[in-house]
């Protein structure tokens, strides 16, 4: 069982620090024996999300961040390009000397809320400070993806690289407006650069109407585990029973999928978290899981923490 410690970072207590709205999609990049950099994003003035990071310390099954608040770690994308308005690291990993960096890159549509793509930063310096590999993404809408590319999850699994990452397959309009329909794919890649598309669905539809998010995917033994969010396409923002939940899945292949797509948390809702919770990054500590998440308005008010024994 998950056992909820609260939330961690509270943005309410840290707008000193130069954070105004949301601390959302945490990752936690293992620096050095109990020491985590938890990658994040944070909003601006004009709603645009930036990344961020903050330092955590694991004492027996606590979580406590030290030091401060570092970021914006890299500014938008040049105007035109796929991140000009919006960069949310999403997954974060080591490749040789460097520390590589796969985001969320956001542009603003006409018809629709948005447009999402997959791009990529670099470290050279251990995940302190980051630089864009370039002006375009690694994965954008394409002809058999034609709507988005979204939330990577990407790890070294023995001899290839592999990604579980957020595909659009369309749009519906409700109460005036516009809501995304997505679900999980899987590909890999021998770069981590060059990625087969379109990737082989993971994470598939249950409901008509549903969207499946930000997978986290782990390897334990001979067993694949894998957490995402899932929420109903309609009224997910007002209702909480339609609204996001974390759910589960287990693979030996990481390609067929047994799926618990339940209430994680029921019973056990605070009020920062009462209404949704979703976006997780899991990760093994020792003899303990350690679950990074946000909560009500997509990390509005920061994130939070569960742990459970192995």
């Amino acid at each position: 069982m998950w056992r909820k410690k609260g939330i961690l970072l509270d943005v309410n207590q840290n707008k000193a620090l130069g954070l105004l709205s949301h601390a959302s999609v945490p990752f936690a990049f293992h620096l050095q024996e109990n020491v985590y950099r938890v990658f994040f994003s944070s909003r601006d003035a004009l709603g645009r999300s930036q990344p961020f990071y903050v330092d955590a310390q694991i004492v027996g099954e606590e979580l406590k961040l030290i030091g401060g608040i570092v970021g914006p770690l890299f500014d938008f994308g040049p105007l035109g390009t796929f991140d000009e308005s919006g960069v949310m690291p999403s997954s974060v990993v080591r490749n040789g000397e460097e520390v590589w960096m796969y985001y969320i890159g956001w542009n603003p549509e006409v018809r629709v809320s948005y447009r999402l793509s997959i791009g990529l930063a670099v470290s050279k310096d251990g995940g302190q400070t980051f630089e864009r590999s370039g002006d375009g993404p690694l994965l954008d809408r394409s002809f058999n993806e034609p709507f988005f590319n979204s939330a990577p999850y990407v790890f070294w699994d023995n001899d290839i690289w592999r990604m579980f990452y957020v595909s659009g397959t369309g749009w519906i309009n409700h109460l005036d407006r516009k809501e995304p329909l997505y679900l999980v794919r899987h590909t890999t890649s021998k770069d981590g650069l060059n990625w087969h598309k379109p990737g082989e669905i993971a994470i598939g539809y249950t409901e008509e109407m549903e969207s499946i998010g930000r997978p986290c995917v782990l390897r334990n033994g001979d067993q694949y585990e894998m957490y995402f969010s899932h929420r109903m396409a309609r009224d997910y923002r007002d209702q909480q029973k339609m609204s996001y939940k974390i759910g589960s899945a287990k693979s030996s292949n990481a390609a067929d999928w047994e799926d618990y797509r339940y209430d994680l948390f029921q019973d056990m809702l605070q009020d920062w978290d009462g209404h949704m919770y979703e976006y997780c990054h899991v990760f093994i500590h020792g003899d303990k899981k350690f679950m990074l998440y946000n909560g009500n308005g997509f990390g509005q008010q920061g994130f939070g923490y569960a742990v459970m024994d192995l």
